[in-house]
């Protein structure tokens, strides 16, 4: 494909990007007065929120169903077209329904429409026609503001797809929130990919009680040795009635070599060490390392009692870089 003109090229792509972006800005400064009330039907709907859409907009629906359902709302696609042989089948009384189209009069529409009427199953319509077929039928009515598609012909869905899409992740987003959806909740649904590592708390990953290399404060260095040898971290941890008091780690070795042997655990070990809680997200335990220069943490709890313990391999692994 010839590239004689990067500067038009470049022209042209940014042009499209700016008038999108307007769009999004002018439907972001006045949302349609149902906004607010089909986010509380979303919010109250038992079922399911089902997505209709054909062409485009069904892509658009596509992305919009995925969204609701990995941020804690029920939610499915249904192809506006398979709707008429058999699909109507999978919206049921208990659902809402959010029919995308931009003229409003998509044929293919007309047998969700009559089948939601039937079974008084709430419908939301989201369409650039105000007066269109979808939008009289609808019960939330999000109109899309009149912006030209940013195609030269001014055919091409580009624009008005952008602005469906948008509406869809702030009724999204807004319904979430209005949830109170956390962190550990949107791991459930995405457990995979380095997402879903970033998501994974320090209790997710670290090693177990069983693992852990530790030794009394009174433990000669000589023993200390052999525990650091056998767990394989390069590190123990110094308790006292039950609480991690130090740290010893292959820097306080160094340091000691002179009379290491002559020692107690506590006469080498670190003070007051840096440790982390288990329901910490491994990226913060990440963070920490990096900016402490260490390896391994100790996982107390609320008393420093140890726990666990996490390494700078464990998150590695789990796909946190």
């Amino acid at each position: 494909m010839s590239n004689e003109h990067p500067q038009s090229l470049r022209d042209t792509g940014a042009r499209v990007l700016h008038m999108e972006a307007r769009a999004v800005a002018t439907l972001a400064d006045a949302l349609p007065q149902d906004f607010e009330p089909a986010a509380q039907a979303i919010l109250g709907t038992k079922g399911r929120v089902i997505l209709c859409g054909i062409g485009k907009s069904g892509h658009i629906c596509r992305k919009i169903s995925a969204t609701f359902a990995s941020t804690g709302t029920p939610s499915a696609f249904v192809h506006a077209a398979e709707a008429s042989h058999g699909d109507l089948g999978m919206m049921m009384p208990g659902d809402l329904v959010i029919a995308i189209s931009n003229s409003g009069e998509t044929a293919e529409l007309n047998d969700i429409i009559a089948h939601v009427t039937r079974f008084a199953i709430p419908l939301i319509g989201i369409s650039k026609k105000p007066d269109s077929t979808l939008m009289r039928a609808a019960d939330f009515r999000l109109t899309l503001p009149a912006a030209a598609e940013a195609c030269s012909l001014g055919m091409a869905p580009t624009t008005s797809t952008t602005l469906a899409l948008a509406l869809g992740d702030a009724l999204a987003v807004a319904v979430m929130e209005q949830r109170g959806f956390l962190p550990e909740q949107f791991r459930t649904f995405h457990p995979g990919g380095k997402l879903g590592a970033q998501l994974s708390t320090v209790a997710q990953l670290m090693h177990g009680p069983d693992a852990l290399p530790l030794v009394h404060a009174s433990t000669p260095m000589a023993e200390t040795l052999v525990v650091m040898s056998e767990k394989s971290f390069g590190i123990a941890g110094v308790v006292e009635g039950g609480r991690l008091t130090g740290v010893i780690s292959d820097g306080d070795l160094r340091r000691n070599i002179a009379h290491l042997t002559d020692r107690t655990a506590t006469e080498v070990a670190t003070h007051q060490p840096r440790t982390i809680a288990p329901d910490v997200l491994a990226a913060e335990a990440m963070g920490m390392m990096a900016a402490n220069k260490i390896t391994a943490l100790f996982v107390v709890d609320d008393t420093a009692r140890p726990l666990g313990l996490i390494h700078l391999h464990d998150l590695l692994r789990a796909g946190l870089a």
